[in-house]
């Protein structure tokens, strides 16, 4: 395993614990390496009840990947509403929404070709 799959694999993780943390619902993550001129490898998107949830699931992320791993998102968008939080970790992008936000734009559908793994919560 490179160098990079291995940080990729830890960021994912520790974005996951974070997400799980504030049970956040929903949670997919899409593959997009195989993907011509995609923006990054890892979509993960996941949504909350309100705009308080997705709130803290976006502090959640930003504190264990903070914690754990010492690094920060490059970018984070939409937290002023809370209806869609973008957080661009470079390679993994995090995009957090109420229910029917991610409804009404359907990235996963948009982004048919990327392999989808669904993760499953026991909340």
């Amino acid at each position: 395993m490179t160098k990079e799959n291995k940080s990729a694999d830890q960021l994912i993780t520790t974005i996951l614990e974070g997400i799980e943390d504030v049970k956040g619902q929903h949670i997919n993550i899409l593959d997009l390496r195989d993907i011509e001129n995609t923006v990054c490898d890892y979509f993960i998107v996941c949504e909350g009840t309100s705009n308080t949830q997705v709130n803290a699931i976006v502090n959640s992320v930003q504190k264990k990947v903070s914690k754990t791993l010492r690094d920060k998102p490059w970018h984070i968008e939409g937290s002023e509403n809370a209806e869609w939080v973008l957080m661009d970790y470079v390679n993994v992008v995090v995009h957090v929404f109420q229910k029917h936000i991610r409804e009404y734009y359907d990235i996963e559908s948009l982004w048919g070709d990327a392999k989808m793994t669904e993760i499953k919560t026991s909340y």
